[in-house]
């Protein structure tokens, strides 16, 4: 079975191409050079630049896996959440096509399309286990007992784990997106040498809050400043990033106590920060937990994770979307949202 994926929920145009799980072609398009002047993703600009480019886009993809437009036989798309006019682009495109081909459609949740972004291409994934997605526009955590069977548990209260790295290289004085310019002056510093007040959010919570860590690093800029001494950048990078990592670790290991979990799932783009897996993986080892990261290609938006899940739920649980499907850009984690305007084939 060949499924086409489309992926339109930020600033990324993707389109992939996989058949019985193996990826053909996964194609990707940024806007992302457009929003760097802005400090941020611009929404009109993603908008327009998703339907500039969609459809060539998607002919790459079909050129690049080496099948024909006739030869496809399902079609996911993301749905939610998102940018709400990036979102339609992807829905519309995917109806349009499904509906010029006679082939069924299946709205994907682009959060659990990442959470299942590790187990692409392998057949075993082993239910239950906690999943957290981390991004520049998310950080959510749930308990995943199926395919189509979530337990949301906690998400960010403010600024999610990406923004946060966005915003702390801003009051460096560097530029957009910061997750990779925060990495790597972090491998520079030394995280002992600054020491920043900040107090995680709830700890009898499974819930994120990172607004309290980056006013620390701008309260921690202005009074270096005002002495008028010079700042750290590498050290002060260095103690943010390992005080963010510890903390997300600790909400994590909560988790898996509380539910008695032995596997977590990390996706997302923050999930491909070296240090960050380092942390992770050496720490759950004392704990006899096991952490899952899916392939470095798989951890930015992209649309084989969207063609991936799809395939799974339409030959494992044989959901369909019917027309009425339309974009949500707030839709949520647990599977009430994710699949309330799915049907079932009989």
């Amino acid at each position: 079975m060949i499924t086409l994926g489309i992926e339109t929920s930020c600033d990324e145009t993707g389109v992939a191409v996989i058949r019985d799980g193996k990826i053909l072609s996964n194609e990707v398009a940024s806007s992302l050079r457009f929003h760097k002047r802005y400090g941020g993703i611009v929404p009109e600009i993603a908008t327009r630049y998703h339907v500039e480019t969609i459809d060539r886009v998607f002919k790459k993809a079909i050129l690049n896996a080496g099948v024909k437009k006739s030869q496809i036989g399902l079609i996911a798309f993301t749905y939610g959440p998102g940018l709400a006019g990036s979102l339609l682009v992807g829905v519309s495109f995917a109806k349009a096509l499904g509906f010029s081909l006679k082939v069924p459609i299946i709205g994907i949740n682009h959060l659990q399309a990442h959470t299942f972004s590790p187990f692409i291409g392998k057949r075993y994934i082993p239910f239950p286990f906690i999943s957290l997605v981390i991004s520049g526009g998310h950080t959510t955590l749930a308990l995943v007992k199926d395919l189509d069977r979530f337990e949301p548990l906690g998400q960010t209260k403010d600024d999610a784990i990406g923004e946060a790295f966005d915003k702390v290289s801003k009051i460096l004085g560097f530029g957009y997106p910061g997750g990779h310019i925060i990495e790597s002056l972090a491998k520079k510093g030394c995280s002992e040498r600054v020491k920043l007040p900040y107090t995680p959010h709830d700890r009898e919570s499974l819930n994120f809050s990172f607004s309290g860590i980056k006013t620390a690093v701008l309260y921690y800029v202005r009074d270096v400043s005002r002495r008028d001494n010079k700042i750290n950048v590498f050290d002060l990078a260095s103690s943010f990033q390992e005080t963010v990592i510890k903390t997300v670790f600790e909400k994590l290991k909560l988790a898996c106590d509380i539910k008695k979990i032995k596997t977590i799932v990390i996706s997302g783009g923050v999930s491909i920060n070296r240090r960050l897996r380092e942390y992770f993986i050496g720490s759950s080892r004392r704990y006899g937990i096991k952490v899952i990261f899916p392939e470095n290609n798989l951890c930015l938006d992209n649309a084989a994770m969207v063609a991936s899940l799809g395939e799974r739920l339409y030959k494992k649980k044989r959901y369909i979307s019917n027309y009425y499907i339309s974009a949500l850009s707030s839709l949520g984690f647990n599977t009430g949202e994710g699949y309330v305007r799915f049907t079932v084939n009989n």
